[in-house]
């Protein structure tokens, strides 16, 4: 390989390491609303046909196109990424799949002249994430919803500026948090809106995934590589949880943060990094910049959250230990239990696999010293299956796409679109679990010093409920048959 290690950091100047390094990172605590006002029940004027503009068209961003170009009353009306052959391989698939042709827009800053476009409703946004929050807030200055991949914003000042401008502006900007929609998370969440697990008290969540072959791989070997070290160049200069989303979103779902209770304050202790440096001397030769390259993030965090009503959360980080995958997924209430149950990582997909574990007191006082038998919980799962799931769950699974999360989370968010219905999560839950990025660093780095969370909210938080168990009606959004949906390889993927 050409590039070496000075070379290789250089991509790293966008993230201001020496003022994470010297803990001076943003504080800004914001003014008020914007001139809009609160986002809290916000709902755009209806969107019967909905254009799609897709910006990063690699392995997420292929998926995407295709989901969403299945989705009656959806069109991809705009593809744009970097690279020419990213763009040909969507227009040919689309002209396969009798869709209609997407206007192009291909460069570095091809995405600015994409937002501003006005044949696009809404721009969805899988680029690396250094793009998260430029391509948002250019989507958003456009005039276009944005619907942004995880994590949507690193910094709380970049926190602030998205709140302040989907204020401002009155336009949504959602975070693309697919493991909302996953068969357990559902199954948990309907578990605690029907109080059988109690006043929920204590959650636990992580993303552990071995992720060392992607990060180090490189394009200048293979043009489709997924990554290109541009994760890697990210841990090299950061510390703390720097991907809380997947793990923490469901919880904050489950336990009404900002609808009935907030984040109050964290702390952040991780490991040491051996696993990275160890990977990078066992596979690239002396010599090579990735055997000696040194790397910033350990490979373990754990960040422990206080909520203002009491409760406590668990979060974990582990992308570099030669470990199963997991995103835990625990929830513990006064009168019960559900743990997210194993999960398995193969052919190009991550799937929960049954059983999950749970139970709960049948008389009270009786106390849990043990799941339901399996027999029980396979009776109860189908019982208390999400009603979203027992409506689309055997049309997503044959989408696929992480088991059929990612199918589940777009068709959502495009029925709200078309019958002007408020979107299941905001850019208050944006902010809320994206700011943890700088906030677990700072404390990481502070001697696991308490950080406090700002109130993206403004104090709205306390007079809102709960999601509550949202669907979907097909019969309003067109034909979309069990029989007429094809699963797409491109949808099977990290």
């Amino acid at each position: 390989m050409d590039t070496n290690r000075r070379e290789f950091l250089k991509g790293t100047a966008w993230m201001g390491a020496a003022a994470v390094a010297a803990g001076c990172m943003s504080a800004k605590q914001g003014p008020g609303f914007g001139a809009g006002g609160s986002m809290f029940g916000f709902a755009a004027k209806p969107l019967k046909h909905i254009r799609v503009g897709v910006v990063g068209l690699g392995s997420r961003g292929a998926g995407a196109a295709h989901r969403l170009a299945s989705i009656p009353g959806v069109t991809v009306a705009a593809l744009c990424d970097l690279e020419q052959y990213r763009v040909d391989a969507q227009r040919e698939w689309l002209a396969k799949a009798k869709k209609p042709a997407a206007k192009e827009f291909v460069g570095a800053e091809a995405y600015r002249a994409m937002c501003d476009w006005d044949g696009i409703d809404c721009v969805y946004n899988t680029t690396p994430w250094e793009l998260h929050v430029p391509v948002a807030l250019a989507a958003m200055r456009g005039g276009k919803h944005a619907f942004t991949e995880v994590p949507s914003a690193f910094t709380v000042e970049e926190c602030w500026e998205l709140v302040e401008t989907s204020e401002k502006l009155r336009l949504n900007c959602m975070q693309l948090e697919n493991c909302c929609y996953g068969e357990a998370e559902m199954l948990a969440l309907n578990l605690c809106r029907l109080g059988l697990l109690g006043d929920l008290v204590h959650g636990e969540g992580a993303y552990i995934h071995d992720l060392r072959v992607h990060n180090y791989n490189d394009l200048s070997k293979d043009k489709y590589a997924y990554w290109n070290h541009w994760r890697l160049r990210w841990n090299t200069v950061h510390k703390g949880n720097q991907y809380v989303t997947h793990g923490l979103i469901p919880l904050m779902e489950y336990m009404g943060i900002n609808r009935g209770d907030r984040f109050d304050y964290l702390v952040s202790l991780e490991s040491d990094q051996y696993n990275f440096e160890a990977y990078g001397k066992a596979h690239y030769p002396a010599g090579d910049w990735h055997h000696d390259h040194k790397v910033q993030m350990g490979d373990m965090n754990t960040t422990l959250v206080k909520t203002v009503k009491g409760r406590s959360i668990m979060i974990q980080h582990d992308v570099s230990s030669p470990r199963p995958y997991s995103r835990i997924n625990k929830i513990t209430g006064t009168k019960g239990a559900f743990a997210g149950g194993d999960f398995k990582y193969g052919e190009q997909t991550v799937t929960s696999e049954w059983p999950v574990r749970f139970g709960w007191e049948e008389k009270p006082g009786a106390g849990l010293h043990g799941y339901f038998p399996e027999a029980k919980q396979k009776e109860l799962r189908e019982k208390y299956k999400h009603p979203y799931w027992k409506q689309a769950g055997e049309i997503a699974k044959k989408v696929g796409g992480h088991g059929g999360m990612d199918f589940l989370m777009d068709l959502r968010w495009a029925y709200c679109l078309q019958n002007g219905i408020p979107l299941d999560t905001n850019v208050y839950d944006l902010a809320s679990s994206c700011c943890i990025g700088e906030l677990s660093e700072r404390s990481v780095r502070n001697r696991s010093n308490s950080m406090d969370f700002p109130d993206f909210t403004k104090g709205a938080w306390k007079t809102q409920l709960p999601l509550g168990i949202e669907t979907v009606d097909l019969s309003k959004m067109g034909d979309l048959g069990v029989d007429d949906v094809k699963k797409d390889k491109a949808a099977l993927n990290i």
